[in-house]
C-alpha cells in the first residue's frame, strides 16, 4: 500500500498511529523502507524513525525476519547511539532477536549498553523493559529499573523528590518500575509508594487547570467536536494556550521542550481502551505519557523566529504563534 510521493515527519507520526489499522501494514512497512531508499522523505534525519516503524509494523504481523532487516537499518541511519529515537530502534531490535530465538546473548548485550540511558531519557524505561520483557527478563528489567531510580535519587528520601520532577525522566523512571513490579506480583516498597504521590501530585495539577502540552494539528482540531470545551473554542485558542505555556516552562528553566502531536481517534481510542473520557484530565494525562514515548509526536520547541512555526501552518514562527504567546 502506496503512502505519499514525500514523507514528511507529520506522516511518519500519523502512519505511527495508524499504519496497523490499514488493509495492507506490511504494504506500509515495505513502503517507508523504499522511501528512504529513493530520498523520499522531506527530511533525510527521518531514516531512522522510519525504518524503525517498519520494523515495528513487522514485529506486530510476526514477520521477524523482515522486522529484524529493517531493526538492523534503523540502528544504522541514526548518525550517533546519542540520538533521539537511536535508543528505541536498537531495543527494538533486541526484543525482536529475544523473538527469533536463538541470539539472546546479542540481543542481552545490545540492551545492556541502553543502561544508562535509563537515567538519562524519559522513554528509555519503557523501551527497554519492553525489550527485557520479551526475552522472559522481567526481574532483571525490575532490577536495572531499581538501581536506576537509586542513582537518580540518592539519598534522597520521598520528600525530597517533589512534582517539578514529575513530568521528567524521575517520573517515568518510577512509573515504569512500578508497573514491571506490579506485573511480577512484587510487594509495594518506598519507591512504589513515590511514583504513586508523583502521579496523584502530577494528576492535582492537570485537574486543577493547568494546561496539558497535547496538539491537535488543524485537520485534527476540526473533528475535535464536544472536546473544544475541553482544548479551546478554535484552533487560533488553542495554539495560543499551549505557546504561553511553553514560554511560562521556558521562563521556568525548562528545556529541550516540545509539544505532543496528538489525534482525535489516538485519544478517544485510549479512552476507550481504558474506559474513560477523553475529556477527563486523567485520560489526558495518561494519552500524553503514551505519546512521550513516541519520538515521532514530539513537535519541538521553539523554532527559529524566521523558521516554519511549529503548529505546522506554513507561517513564519514570528508571524503566527510567537505574538500569541504576548496575547
Amino acid at each position: 500500500m502506496p503512502t505519499k510521493e514525500t514523507i514528511t515527519s507529520a506522516d511518519l507520526a500519523e502512519l505511527r498511529r495508524s499504519a496497523l489499522t490499514t488493509a495492507d501494514p506490511l504494504g506500509v512497512a515495505a513502503d517507508l523502507a523504499d522511501a528512504v531508499d529513493h530520498d523520499r522523505l522531506a527530511s533525510p534525519e527521518d531514516a531512522g524513525d522510519a525504518l524503525s516503524l517498519a520494523a515495528e509494523i513487522a514485529e506486530f504481523r510476526n514477520r521477524l525476519d523482515a522486522a529484524l532487516q529493517y531493526a538492523d537499518r534503523a540502528v544504522a541511519a541514526f548518525p550517533s547511539p546519542s540520538d533521539p529515537g537511536a535508543g528505541f530502534a536498537t531495543a527494538l531490535r533486541a526484543r525482536i532477536l529475544f523473538r527469533i530465538g536463538g541470539r539472546d546473548d546479542e540481543a542481552l548485550e545490545a540492551v545492556t549498553a541502553l543502561r544508562p540511558l535509563l537515567t538519562e531519557q524519559p522513554d528509555a524505561p519503557a523501551y527497554v523493559s519492553a525489550a527485557l520483557d520479551a526475552g522472559g527478563r522481567s526481574a532483571l528489567a525490575e532490577e536495572w529499573l531499581s538501581e536506576a531510580v537509586d542513582n537518580l535519587l540518592g539519598a534522597r528520601t520521598t520528600a525530597d523528590v517533589g512534582p517539578a520532577e514529575a513530568p521528567g525522566v524521575a517520573f517515568f523512571l518510577l512509573q515504569q518500575r512500578h508497573r514491571v513490579r506490579r506485573d511480577l506480583n512484587l510487594p509495594h516498597d518506598r519507591q512504589d509508594d513515590l511514583a504513586d504521590r508523583l502521579e496523584a501530585q502530577l494528576t492535582r495539577g492537570v485537574e486543577s487547570g493547568e494546561p496539558d502540552l497535547l496538539f491537535f494539528p488543524k485537520a485534527e482540531f476540526d473533528r475535535l467536536d464536544t472536546l473544544t470545551d475541553t482544548f479551546g473554542p478554535d484552533w487560533d485558542a488553542h495554539r495560543a494556550t499551549l505557546e504561553k505555556e511553553l514560554v511560562r516552562l521556558a521562563e521556568a528553566g525548562g528545556s529541550g521542550l516540545h509539544v505532543l502531536r496528538a489525534s482525535v481517534a489516538g485519544l478517544t481510542g485510549y479512552a476507550n481502551r481504558n474506559d474513560g473520557d477523553p475529556s477527563a484530565p486523567n485520560i489526558r494525562r495518561r494519552y500524553a505519557e503514551e505519546l512521550e514515548a513516541q519520538p515521532g509526536a514530539h513537535v519541538s520547541w521553539p523554532p527559529e523566529r524566521n523558521g516554519p512555526c511549529w503548529c505546522g501552518s506554513g507561517l513564519k514562527y514570528k508571524k503566527d504563534c510567537l505574538p500569541r504567546s504576548r496575547s
